[in-house]
């Protein structure tokens, strides 16, 4: 059984080809720019050959490559984007235009000459990921796939994405505290994460098997819960800082009990070390986040935490360097950048219970056969 499983970050994306027949360690695995990063830089090219830019494809990151086109823009270039490709930028296509880009339909997309600089948009890319593999011997031929992707949701007109993204991780707590909630089915992701449902589209443009979408940043706490150390610890704080957003977990036996969002932008290592331990202390409330920028905070448990540690995961880890918590910089498997695929595989496992079996036994360290001995 092989699931591969693809982490889509603002930097990065960090992918493993799980193999049931091979210890985790001994899973391939790359770490790669990220799908923005790889559409900023031929952004910035066409910029250079002063050149015209047709975006087209599907809803995707955006952060770097809505940077690139904005300097695009003001560098007096003109940028035309489809409907889908445009909510890149916004999900209110009247936003996009304001910023400068030409809305067009795809019959004049495909009219426009050769002169301009055609770029596809998507966050999964299946023929990338293909070829990478098979320069290696590898082919690519998964029984599963499972991706995340952080997405704000597609908030209603005059509605703070910011708020309508913490609503939803509250909404997905109300009923169970695990953090296996933020992982969905292929065919049952929210209608209002626009961004998750255009990766499913496009994994399922190429693949027919289980699909699994979840946030990045819950899969990345996840996957930190399967470090030896943090999964013996009965409570905790957890928090992976990536390189746009921090989000931090409070956990009692691996049941959320409190959390908060935050822009890792907005945030130094006194005012970090302040929140996680308000977080603690059960004294953290929504509007003290959300007024500083952030998503928000929520507690479901106020009684004042005694931590038996903090775990940190997320390529700014060390924005708590010198930190006065007991911090611990989670490793699952020996690899802390792909600690959102293992939690992408541990919601793979919870989602699709005759794939459970195999997978848990390989998160709990079984042994398996040498790497030469499972060639195909």
């Amino acid at each position: 059984m092989k699931i591969l499983c693809v982490d889509i970050g603002t930097g990065t994306q960090d992918i493993l080809l799980y193999d049931s027949r091979r210890e985790l360690e001994n899973a391939y695995q790359l770490i790669m720019p990220s799908p923005t990063i790889r559409v900023a830089q031929a952004i910035r090219q066409a910029t250079r050959e002063r050149r015209p830019l047709l975006l087209t494809g599907v809803t995707m990151g955006g952060g770097p490559c809505q940077w690139a086109v904005e300097d695009h823009l003001r560098a007096g270039l003109p940028v035309y984007a489809t409907p889908e490709a445009a909510r890149t930028f916004n999900d209110d296509l009247n936003a996009v235009q304001a910023m400068g880009v030409r809305i067009i339909g795809e019959e004049e997309a495909a009219r426009m000459d050769e002169r301009v600089v055609r770029l596809v948009l998507r966050d999964f890319d299946w023929d990338a990921l293909r070829q990478a593999f098979e320069a290696f011997g590898v082919p690519l031929q998964p029984d599963g796939i499972a991706v995340a992707a952080f997405d704000h949701g597609a908030a209603p007109p005059g509605y703070s994405d910011r708020k309508f993204r913490f609503d939803y991780l509250a909404r997905q707590l109300s009923e169970h505290r695990d953090l296996t909630v933020f992982a969905h089915r292929g065919e049952e992701i929210p209608p209002a994460l626009t961004r998750l449902q255009a990766v499913v589209r496009t994994v399922r443009e190429v693949f027919e098997g289980p699909v699994v979408g979840m946030d990045t940043a819950p899969a990345a706490v996840l996957g930190a819960t399967l470090d030896p150390r943090v999964a013996a610890w009965r409570q905790c704080l957890i928090v992976n800082i990536g390189n746009f957003h921090t989000l931090a977990f409070r956990l009692r036996e691996g049941r959320v009990e409190g959390l908060f969002e935050h822009h890792t932008g907005f945030l130094d290592r006194e005012k970090l070390d302040r929140l996680l331990s308000q977080l603690a202390g059960g004294t953290l409330d929504f509007e003290e986040v959300f007024g500083d920028m952030g998503h928000g905070a929520l507690m479901f448990d106020r009684a004042p935490m005694k931590l038996e540690g903090v775990a940190v995961v997320g390529p700014r880890r060390g924005l708590l360097r010198g930190s006065r918590h007991p911090v611990y910089l989670a490793v699952p498997y020996g690899d802390m950048m792909l600690a959102g695929c293992f939690g992408l595989l541990r919601a793979f496992a919870a989602l699709y219970p005759e794939f459970a079996p195999a997978v848990m036994d390989s998160l709990h360290g079984a042994s398996r056969p040498a790497p030469w001995e499972t060639l195909d």
